[in-house]
């Protein structure tokens, strides 16, 4: 383990020490925000403090087996080879460990586990991007399933021969976003449409947009007099559902130019709401989009930038393969990943970002 490594695990031991007996002290917890704040960095902090103990424990043994190694009066064969055994086990525990405090010591992001909006818009194709968009729509939907996550529909804009020509949605879940934040880019499919009489592929292209959740606490600040309000009659499929009312809303965000439309709900002062934090959370992805762009612009991969400009995957149906582009992997299960089956995919991107992680904090220290 590196100096600089340990000289900060040293530092955290010290301070969990430290909260434990402010923790202990009624005047110190009588704020009920301080309380609350010092119980989330003892949470924060408990685990890496108890791996580097077991890291602790490990290097003791490692230092007790190479002495009894190193005794010229161990002259017994078994013993020696039960010593080299023991010497051994300890400096792979030692290795393991270390891998997962470098893991557990990475900056977390803080809006892992916030709640997420989901966009995804048809592109290039006409009829086909819009089918794929609801491919998309459903794939994610399955893999929320999965995940006991909650998947509600905030607007969408149905395809002339069915998909979506944009479909918004909110993913309520712990650590929604933390699973799906490397989805945002291009994603491209290949496969011959069912329109197709002569049985060639075409390839078509959607856009995946996938945005934290404002916190009520850390919500941006939108100032009214730059908002223009409408709202409008909702389309329904008729009959005795039609929508009589102006309940839908659609928002301008003059200083940007965004708009965000909402008429799911037959309430105006609940679709506004929805509204408001869709347009919330658009604005809060610029701002840290932008930042990202500037703390990381020589970055090769699209991972944790969330620029959706490039393409990030494709979707070839002929061969039943997906590939992801910005880690080079290839699946042949394309059936599984589109009835939700991500979890490969998932785990590779993350797998990919954390290297990313470690190879910064390697270079720091």
């Amino acid at each position: 383990m590196k100096p600089s490594l340990q000289a900060k695990l040293e530092q955290l031991a010290f301070r969990l020490e430290e909260i434990n007996g402010l923790l202990s002290d009624e005047r110190a917890t009588a704020d009920m925000a301080q309380y609350r704040k010092l119980n989330q960095e003892h949470a924060e902090i408990t685990p890496v403090v108890e791996h580097y103990h077991t890291w602790q424990l490990a290097q003791a043994d490692l230092n007790t087996a190479e002495e009894m190694l190193a005794n010229p009066v161990l002259g017994d064969p078994e013993m020696k080879e039960f010593a080299q055994e023991e010497v051994e086990a300890a400096k792979a525990r030692i290795a393991e460990l270390d891998q997962e405090l470098q893991l557990l010591l990475l900056p977390r992001d803080p809006n892992d586990e916030r709640n997420l909006f989901l966009e995804i818009r048809a592109g290039t194709g006409g009829n086909e991007s819009a089918l794929f968009a609801g491919d998309l729509l459903r794939m994610y939907s399955r893999y929320a399933e999965r995940q006991r996550w909650k998947v509600e529909i905030v607007s969408e804009s149905a395809g002339e021969v069915g998909g979506y020509k944009e479909a918004i949605c909110r993913v309520v879940g712990q650590g929604a976003y933390s699973r799906l934040k490397f989805e945002s880019g291009g994603h491209r499919v290949q496969r011959v449409p069912e329109t197709e009489t002569q049985g060639r592929i075409h390839t078509s292209a959607c856009t995946v947009a996938v945005m934290p959740e404002a916190d009520e606490a850390e919500a941006i600040d939108i100032n009214p007099a730059d908002l223009r309000i409408d709202t409008y009659r909702a389309s329904g499929a008729g009959g005795q559902h039609i929508n009589k009312t102006d309940s839908a809303v659609r928002i301008t965000h003059l200083p940007s130019g965004l708009v965000v439309e909402c008429q799911d709900d037959r309430s105006q002062h609940r679709n506004k709401a929805q509204a408001l934090a869709v347009l919330a959370a658009r604005l809060k992805d610029q701002q840290e989009r932008a930042a990202h762009a500037r703390e990381a612009s020589t970055r090769k991969s699209l991972i944790g930038s969330g620029d959706r400009s490039d393409r990030i995957r494709t979707y070839n149906f002929p061969q039943g393969r997906v590939t992801d582009h910005r880690i080079n992997l290839t699946l042949y299960k394309l059936g599984q990943v589109m009835e939700g089956d991500m979890d490969e995919l998932i785990a590779a991107l993350t797998a990919e970002h954390q290297a990313e992680l470690l190879a910064a904090l390697s270079g720091e220290g």
